[in-house]
């Protein structure tokens, strides 16, 4: 009887263990003094996007590119809370290159953050919020605008500050 007892409080206590480590281990940035902040995000980011642009999201003498949407560019942040970047675009099947984006982010303590977009050659502003990982080496982000079906995964360049 007492090798069925324990045999049950150690299948117990490896439960608690298992289910009690993901929940600590979400709790260790602020514990570590590991917090992000704007300035977490710095320098050049290769990423790529996909998603749909519904035809309610742009101007009327832009509906034509509405349809299934991918991008390919490099963002650089400067640490301060100001980005640019150069993308090249396909939606519903025309190509954009060279295409101009600036903005503003901000970045939360526990690695979230959003971010605003102007893209003036398609008469457009994005939002998204993201989420930093990787230690810094990657973004992951999400529009958060209606009619908009986009995500994008960001790759730090070089491991660098350009």
């Amino acid at each position: 009887m007492n090798i069925t007892l324990l045999k049950a409080s150690i299948a117990v206590a490896s439960m608690l263990v298992a289910f009690a480590g993901p929940a600590l281990a979400q709790g260790q940035p602020a514990k570590t003094g590991k917090v992000c902040s704007t300035a977490t995000l710095r320098g050049g980011y290769g990423y790529t996007s996909t998603g749909t642009l519904l035809p309610a999201y742009f101007p009327p003498s832009l509906t034509f590119l509405a349809g299934p949407f991918a991008e390919v560019g490099r963002q650089t942040f400067d640490g301060m809370g100001n980005t640019n970047a150069v993308a090249s675009l396909s939606t519903n099947g025309n190509i954009n290159q060279d295409v101009s984006i600036y903005g503003t982010y901000v970045v939360n303590q526990d690695c979230t953050g959003s971010m605003t977009l102007q893209i003036p050659s398609l008469q457009t502003t994005v939002h998204m919020d993201f989420v930093i990982d990787q230690h810094g080496t990657g973004i992951r982000a999400l529009s958060t605008d209606a009619n908009v079906v986009e995500s994008r995964d960001y790759r730090k360049q070089f491991n660098d500050d350009r």
